[in-house]
Order: structure tokens, then sequence, then C-alpha cells
């Protein structure tokens, strides 16, 4: 199979540079013709995409950037041809560029549905929310039933607006509307979390079997998005079972000492403990400090600790998890966490208790623990969990994320960080 493979790609790869020799040829004689710019960028594409070549991409998007520019390109052949040059943009990382390019296929053509939805992902990636939630608005004056931009602006109202109510008849009219690019984990995941914090945990399950049935989560209660598949997947892990003894023990046997520089930093500033930032919280205060990330030292937030990442600075197996961090977190009385699931199935959270006074707990799954001082509670963040603090004066654990034990070294290296 992997033989039959590589000869077909060689077979697309000889008729890709086939084609681009003759495409090249016809250019020579005939240099502005936009057919022939436009077989000479899909040849360039399909080399660049069968040799992973960045600067294959690049050539091919210049020559559709060139296509674009050309006054005599039929509308038919722009529209498409700009449409592909935006993609191609996106994916190299040029977001500004693509923008560019969607503005002018805008202007070009204001009343195509494409085009505007596009533009509005772009919006999106490029972190403006409003511009983008105003272009789905427009697609829907233009298409009512345009499920694409349902979806895209009830994730945006949920999300940025932060607003659940208003949210859910966008993302389940999307959902329903049979348009394949709406039946996706993040509006299942954004739908049911707006159900649930609407007090409507029924319909939240509902949507949460309908996506696990359609394989877009491991489970009902494991929602997390960038998954191993294979992986054991179980709420609740204890210490023995992992390979990092070694970091486990050396953390709980330094417990006071850790637990004696955070408080005394949070004490004297503090300021780097930020609030939580993915809109978790449902009430009190969370804050985080991150001493570690992507497996980085964050190296303002350990100049705050210094003994603490001393420590951690020979324990490999807590910081080197790519898809994790290492944080204080501080919740004070009061507070609730919602329920929720991390991003991947690729980590297991271990808890550290510094400060645990009575009446906080954590539920992950169907089980809710309890933290106690001086130990770890670990477990796979993927599943649903849900924290309260109903007790009487700040509750402090450290963080330390860990790679699933059943990963190889070479998923560990060719994982995206997260």
């Amino acid at each position: 199979m992997v033989i039959t493979n590589q000869l077909q790609e060689r077979l697309q790869e000889g008729f890709a540079k086939e084609s681009l020799n003759a495409f090249n040829k016809i250019l020579e004689k005939s240099i502005k013709s936009p057919r022939a710019t436009y077989g000479r960028s899909g040849a360039l594409l399909k080399l660049a995409e069968l040799q992973s070549s960045n600067t294959l991409l690049q050539q091919g998007i210049q020559v559709l950037e060139v296509l674009l520019s050309n006054p005599d390109t039929p509308d038919a052949l722009l529209l498409k041809s700009g449409l592909i040059l935006a993609d191609k943009q996106r994916f190299r990382g040029w977001t500004n560029r693509a923008l560019k390019s969607l503005t002018f296929l805008n202007l070009r053509f204001p009343n195509n549905v494409d085009v505007v939805n596009d533009l509005g992902i772009t919006n999106l990636i490029l972190g403006r929310n409003d511009d983008a939630k105003k272009l789905f608005k427009q697609v829907l004056k233009l298409d009512a039933d345009n499920g694409f931009a349902m979806a895209h602006l009830g994730f945006i109202i949920k999300v940025s607006d932060n607003n659940p109510a208003k949210a859910i008849p966008y993302l389940k009219s999307g959902i329903e509307s049979g348009d394949k690019s709406a039946v996706d984990a993040r509006f299942y995941f954004h739908l049911g979390d707006a159900y649930q914090r609407i007090g409507d945990t029924k319909k939240a399950k509902e949507v949460y079997d309908d996506g696990a049935a359609k394989k877009l989560f491991l489970s009902r209660d494991q929602r997390s998005l960038y998954n191993v598949e294979r992986l054991t997947a179980k709420p609740w892990w204890d210490p023995e079972e992992l390979p990092y003894q070694n970091a486990i023990e050396t953390l709980q046997n330094n417990w006071e000492m850790i637990r004696d520089e955070v408080l005394e930093y949070f004490g004297r500033s503090g300021t780097d403990f930020i609030n939580e930032a993915e809109n978790l919280l449902d009430r009190g205060m969370w804050r985080q400090m991150t001493l570690y990330q992507r497996g980085e030292r964050n190296k303002k937030g350990c100049l705050n600790v210094l003994k603490t990442c001393a420590l951690l600075n020979n324990l490999q197996d807590a910081t080197n998890c790519r898809r994790g961090q290492v944080k204080f977190s501080i919740m004070k009385p009061g507070s609730h966490v919602w329920p929720h699931c991390g991003p991947t199935n690729c980590r297991l959270r271990a808890h550290l208790g510094l400060v645990i006074p009575d009446g906080v707990k954590i539920r992950v799954g169907n089980e809710t623990r309890h933290w106690k001082e001086g130990e770890f509670l670990i477990f796979d963040d993927s599943f649903e969990h849900e924290v309260w603090h109903q007790g009487n004066e700040n509750r402090i654990v450290l963080i330390v994320d860990f790679w699933h034990p059943e990963l190889t070294e070479h998923e560990k290296s060719a994982l995206s960080p997260i």
C-alpha cells in the first residue's frame, strides 16, 4: 500500500511538472493569458503540496496575485482564483494578505456569499470579531438559510459576546441546516455549553450525545478537539500509574517550600497572577500565573518564584509537555467554574494541593474528589470537569501537565503545541 501511494504521488508530481512546463510555454507566447496563468498556479500549488515546499507554495500564491491584478481575467475565473488565493495565503500564515485579497473580491462581488463568509472567517482569525459578526449578518441578509454564517455568528455571540441564550438559535440552526461545514465539533461544543450555562442540562447532554454519535467527540463526557484516539481514556488517574514518579515525588516532597514561595509573592505583589482568560468562571475569582507553557519556560512568571522554577528546571517530565502548562492557580471563596473540557486528550493534569481549605471540590466525569495539601490529584482534563469553592479562604494549587503515558516519543515531538 505504501509503495502504491508513493508511485501515485510520483505520477501526480510528474503530471504537475509536465503541466507546469506546458503552461510556461503558453505564457512565453501569451504572457497575460488568464487561463494559462491560472493553470500555472495550479501546477505550482500541486507541486508544493506533494513536496511540502513553502517556496513552491509562495510561487503559486504570487502567480494567483498576478492573476487577480490582470484586468483581462474573466469574472468567473477571478472569483475562483481569488478564493483559492485567500485560502493559500491563510495556510501560509499571511492572514493580512488574505484579508486584502478578499476585500478586493468583495468589492467586485459584493453579493457573493462565499466571498463574504470567507472574509468573515479571515476577520475571525485576526481577532476582529465585531467585523466578522457584521459580515456573517450580511450573509444572512443575502441568504437567510446559510448554515455556515449562522453557525459562525452563533459562535461569536457565545464566545465573544458571552451571550449563550442569544447564541443558541444561531448555533442550532447552523448545525441543523445540512451545511457540512457547520457539522463541526466546535459548534456542537459551544451549543452544548450554551445550554449548560442557561441551566438546560438535558439539552446540553442531547447535543453532546449527538456529537459523540457523529464521532465529533470521543464520548459525551470527553469532548476535547485535538486528540490521539487510541489513548486510554478515564477521568481519574493514580500517581502510581504514571512513569513520572521522580517528578511527582520531588514536587510533593517540596510542597511546603513551593507553598511558602507563592504565598510570599502573592502577598507582596501578585501582579502576574491574571484572571482566567477562557470565560470558564461562573462566579467568584480565579487567577493563574504561568511558569511553563508549551514546553517553554515563562521567564516573567519564574522570576517571581525562583526556587520553585529551579526545582522544576531539573524535572523534564514536568515541564516538557508542549500541549500543557505548569502554573499556579488561586481561587477565592464563593467561586464556581462551569463544567468544561480541556482541548486535548494528550495530557494528564496534576494538581498539587498547597492551600486547601474546607469546602473545595472538583468533579471529573461522574466522580467528585477533594484536594489535600501536599498531595497530587491527577485527572484527564479532556473529560468534563467542574470546580466549587464554598470555603472561607483562598484555594491554591500548582498545576502540572504531563504527557499521556501511552504517547510515543515520536508522537510527542510531532504533535503541534497547544
